[in-house]
């Protein structure tokens, strides 16, 4: 059995579906033409994840894909372990989809490829003949077309508002907070901590302006996303304050929107150069 999470509870056993074929490690806007598409039959839609085994990394983990997916409308989502799908033939791969989900329509790009070696496309598809086929157009900015490879492109360079208005939502990040040294608190600037997972594409090494949703609420935030050269600290994570925010975030999982890149990371003289150089940017953030 392949991990299934039920995003609605409105799948169930034996009964049809239809299935968005892909990579998906999360939803461009080309993406959500697929899932626009595949909503108008009426029935539980799921999302293929496919999951390890590739040496490029996600733009999202996959907690972070199932919040994607649900907010999109998906149903449910299923992972597909690359090292298990990686040497299957174009029609093992589709029989383990059939015989697992039922599936009435297969939605897909026309660029989609499965099987051993990339062996079978859209044609391929169309020609088992068991499931409707639908093929969606490439969705393309100029001459080329929006994929994961052109956001992570943007993001390299600190292009968040690039890479939105490509996913369609802010990039994000989606973590518990945990015990650090407690400097920030000390500089009057305390921060939530959340580790940048090891599997999550990294975004160029900054300060940015994040939005910081916690219990429902969200907070205009300034996110430091690599080391603390000030203090000597080489530790890569996500240093977070959150404008207007009291209490304590310890164990808490918050979700860390970035909205725009402001500047580079850079080693201050001094606690008070530090200090001075934060206030500066809480209040353009307030501006904003």
């Amino acid at each position: 059995m392949l991990k299934t999470v039920d995003l609605t509870t409105k799948r169930h056993e034996n009964k049809h579906t239809v299935m968005l074929l892909g990579g998906f490690d999360g939803l461009h806007i080309g993406h959500r033409t697929l899932l626009t598409c595949a909503q108008k039959y009426g029935l539980p839609v799921g999302v293929m994840s496919i999951v390890g085994g590739k040496d490029e990394k996600s733009l999202f983990t996959f907690a972070e894909r199932e919040d994607v997916f649900l907010r999109a409308g998906a149903d449910f989502v299923f992972e597909l372990p690359f090292c298990k799908i990686k040497d299957l033939s174009p029609e093992s791969f589709i029989s383990l989809l059939e015989k697992e989900f039922f599936p009435k329509v297969f939605v897909c790009g026309e660029d989609f490829r499965f099987g051993s070696g990339a062996s079978g496309n859209v044609e391929t598809l169309k020609s088992m003949g068991h499931v409707c086929v639908e093929v969606c157009p490439q969705v393309k900015i100029g001459e080329k077309k929006i994929s994961s490879t052109m956001i992570k492109e943007y993001l390299s360079k600190g292009d968040v508002c690039m890479a939105k208005k490509l996913l369609g939502e802010e990039f994000f990040l989606l973590g518990e907070v945990f015990r650090d040294r407690g400097v920030g608190k000390t500089l009057g600037f305390p921060t939530a901590n959340v580790r940048y997972a090891k599997e999550k594409f990294p975004l160029k090494i900054g300060v940015y302006e994040t939005r910081v949703t916690v219990d429902g609420k969200t907070y205009k935030g300034i996110t430091n996303y690599g080391a603390r050269p000030t203090f000597d600290n080489t530790d890569v994570l996500t240093e977070t304050y959150l404008d207007g925010f009291s209490g304590d975030l310890y164990g808490k999982t918050i979700k860390i929107s970035f909205v725009r890149f402001m500047r580079e990371i850079q080693k201050f003289e001094s606690k008070d150069k530090l200090i001075e150089q934060l206030q500066s940017d809480i209040r353009s953030v307030r501006k904003a």
